[in-house]
């Protein structure tokens, strides 16, 4: 394991309303997911970070899933999900890399939520040759736990063994208490591909229904059309609401990032 911070007590749950920015007027047991790779700094980063910032502060999430996340003090660049965090106000953020606590570049995957978080864990994935991650935020909804996880699988078209076992490898890692769990991220796969069998089975839904959108790959950086950036949600524990994808209009011909990012809205049952 990575990292751990366990924050789970009575008095975490007691005071709810005052540990974290209260979610904007909606129905008090639906959450609001994002996830969306920002493809680090790579491109016309000074020209795309305000878009950036722009397209999440729009979705107003509870919370966000970042992928391609960087920090490096050799080019000067702070975390960026630390600066989105604080960009954006109110959000919680927590970000796990593979890289060394401490080294100059650091470069992995990121929560931000705006509800108290209950628990913070994250783990390296099987096989560890890949250099996979996954982060867990345990956050209270209404005074009820709710597990989301981010994670980004193996890119390769032929992994699905692999995405497959970096699959296993995380929901094995989880606990397995019955706490109601969203897995969010970069999958690197189609809803099709056999690698992701495990969230396309009984057990999820999909947040973004297949068919509903045509790409989550962004074309006019070079990308085919595919739709790669999923939320995967326990059956047992919501029910679906409305989903899309943003961040897919260009502002002087330009993108917030190579992808676009997933909102979505789930209502615990």
């Amino acid at each position: 394991m990575i990292h751990r911070r366990t924050l789970l007590a009575a008095a975490a749950l007691a005071p709810l309303a005052g540990c974290a920015t209260a979610p904007k007027a909606k129905t008090p047991t639906e959450l609001k997911l994002v996830t969306f790779n920002i493809w680090h700094n790579m491109g016309d980063w000074a020209a795309r970070r305000p878009l950036l910032i722009a397209a999440l502060k729009a979705q107003d999430a509870d919370v966000i899933a970042l992928q391609e996340v960087l920090e490096d003090a050799n080019v000067g660049l702070e975390n960026q999900a630390r600066m989105l965090a604080r960009e954006l106000g109110g959000y919680h953020v927590a970000f796990v890399s593979t890289d060394a606590e401490g080294a100059p570049r650091r470069y992995g995957n990121a929560l931000l939520t705006r509800l108290p978080v209950l628990a913070e864990a994250s783990t390296r994935l099987e096989p560890l040759d890949d250099f996979r991650t996954a982060l867990r935020l345990r956050v209270a909804v209404q005074g009820r736990p709710v597990d989301v996880v981010v994670t980004h699988l193996a890119w390769q078209q032929d992994a699905g063994p692999v995405r497959a076992r970096q699959i296993a490898s995380l929901l094995s890692w989880l606990p397995q208490d019955g706490t109601p769990l969203i897995v969010l991220g970069d999958f690197n796969a189609t809803q099709e591909d056999f690698g992701l069998a495990t969230l396309t089975g009984p057990r999820f839904f999909s947040a973004l229904p297949r068919g509903s959108v045509t790409t989550t790959l962004n074309p006019a950086k070079g990308h085919p059309e595919r739709v790669i950036d999923h939320i995967f949600v326990e059956q047992a524990a919501f029910t679906p609401g409305e989903a899309r994808r943003f961040g897919d209009t260009p502002t002087n011909g330009e993108y917030p990032s190579d992808h676009f990012g997933v909102v979505a809205t789930v209502r615990l049952r």
